[in-house]
């Protein structure tokens, strides 16, 4: 029952691509006004081949998609406002964001100043002796105001310290806090335990997150349940991992038990996460979260088990409350749906881009710069104080590819929007196709509570 919660260079000009729709009918403009609904929850096989202009020669090739559950019939009025909406102004056409790009990696790597693939341990541990004073102080001071109307304030503000601090690990886990590893190694332990999370199975099971970034099958965080794996799972284990707010407390289990239709344990060195010569780190990062968690109990019987409670037990839960919303709707949620990969359609660079920025308004600092998440994904070696200007200096290459967040006020509410819409809607995707779309399940909520 665990698993209801879950399942880490020339460049040329745009090619001019007729792609087939993701309805299976052709897009070409005298057809724009045939679309009709296709079957609910199928999977469609488009052999016909796709023009390509604009690059060396002409290229064909099939694609095998699985469309969305349903798309609207268009009428004529509606149809003429999509194709303004979604045109390239210079060349006319649809922009389909599962077509391969125009760009290769290395022209991202080039656009980007040089400076900011420069790592300076003395500004990452500026922020790491920053983040400890802070958590500290906000302790001491709910501590002794210990009062009821500071504590709900404390438990936010300490919550989001603790997501800080993860992030601040998690850099330590890619490299980019510096170049020292062994320096890396001992902020990230320190950094993780203290939150209870196993440092080293975190950091490989995270790395391979960043390596199957988009793939349905090999992806290791949030990655879509195929609709046999969905179908697979009781009607309780269904509902509760879309409804809030059972998603957003995933994390813990996620690390005992990974996803549905995964196997494997971030505490254990036999688990199918690590290679053989990886097992020693493992039990490294979990003798560390064991001690930590010891720690935790002496501090309960010391303190008194609701004074830990409310200095570190819902502070935590915050913070898992904070992981789960901010992985979830870097990869999920945009307005339109956005394709996952699967067998040759997959590449690193295809899969990097469909993930997604989001704005935090004040938290963006604090959790330092953490949602601006597609430079990090393709590049994890820059360090996060210079992920937005490398992110500004690729956006001329990434053209239509990158998909500009919308602002936030000063605490991001309205993401909690944006999550509800997509738990509401992204469920499954198909077992068949090799660019795939989430499907919705229309009997989950019931019939009167789908839209």
């Amino acid at each position: 029952m665990a698993s209801w919660v879950l399942s880490e260079c020339g460049l040329r000009p745009l090619p001019r691509v007729y792609p087939q729709s993701r309805t299976g009918l052709t897009s070409k403009t005298t057809d724009l006004l045939k679309l009709t609904q296709p079957p609910v929850s199928k999977s469609y096989n488009l052999g016909s081949s796709i023009k390509v202009s604009g690059w060396s020669g002409q290229r064909n090739w099939a694609l095998n998609v699985a469309v969305p559950v349903s798309v609207p019939v268009i009428e004529k009025e509606d149809k003429e406002r999509e194709s303004v909406k979604g045109v390239n102004e210079h060349e006319g056409e649809l922009f389909d964001p599962s077509a391969p790009p125009p760009f290769k990696l290395a022209d991202i790597r080039a656009a980007i100043p040089k400076h900011c693939w420069v790592k300076n341990p003395w500004r990452s541990m500026s922020y790491v002796v920053r983040d400890v004073a802070v958590v500290f102080g906000l302790a001491a001071a709910a501590a002794y105001f210990n009062n009821w109307v500071v504590w709900p304030l404390y438990w936010f503000a300490q919550g989001t310290m603790f997501w800080a601090l993860f992030v601040l690990g998690h850099d330590c886990g890619h490299g980019s806090f510096s170049n020292n590893p062994k320096l890396n190694s001992v902020v990230g332990h320190l950094l993780h335990s203290a939150i209870l999370v196993p440092y080293h199975g975190w950091r490989i099971s995270h790395r391979t997150h960043h390596q199957n970034h988009g793939h349905v099958e090999n992806d290791e965080s949030w990655q879509p349940l195929s609709e046999k794996i969905y179908k697979s799972l009781d009607i309780v284990t269904r509902t509760l991992r879309f409804t809030l707010p059972f998603p957003m407390l995933a994390y813990p289990v996620y690390l005992w038990s990974r996803s549905p239709g995964k196997k494997g344990s971030h505490f254990h060195p036999d688990s199918d996460l690590f290679a053989p010569n990886e097992r020693k780190y493992v039990i490294t990062s979990t003798a560390c979260w064991t001690a930590m968690a010891a720690m935790i109990a002496c501090l309960s019987f010391v303190m008194g088990p609701v004074q830990m409670l409310k200095l570190y037990g819902i502070p935590y839960w915050i913070f898992v409350m904070w992981l789960d919303l901010a992985t979830y709707l870097h990869h999920h949620g945009h307005d339109e749906k956005l394709p996952w990969y699967r067998g040759k359609e997959w590449s690193y660079l295809r899969g990097g881009l469909t993930t997604l920025d989001r704005d935090y308004g004040w938290i963006n600092n604090i959790h330092h710069d953490i949602g601006t998440h597609v430079i990090h994904h393709l590049f994890p070696q820059i360090p996060h104080y210079h992920l937005v200007e490398a992110t500004e200096a690729a956006k001329p290459v990434l053209g239509k590819y990158y998909r500009e967040p919308k602002k936030s006020g000063p605490l991001p509410f309205y993401l909690l929007g944006t999550l509800l819409r997509s738990m509401k809607q992204d469920h499954y995707v198909s077992d068949a196709g090799d660019i795939l779309y989430y499907q919705t399940d229309p009997k989950l909520y019931g019939p009167d509570k789908t839209e």
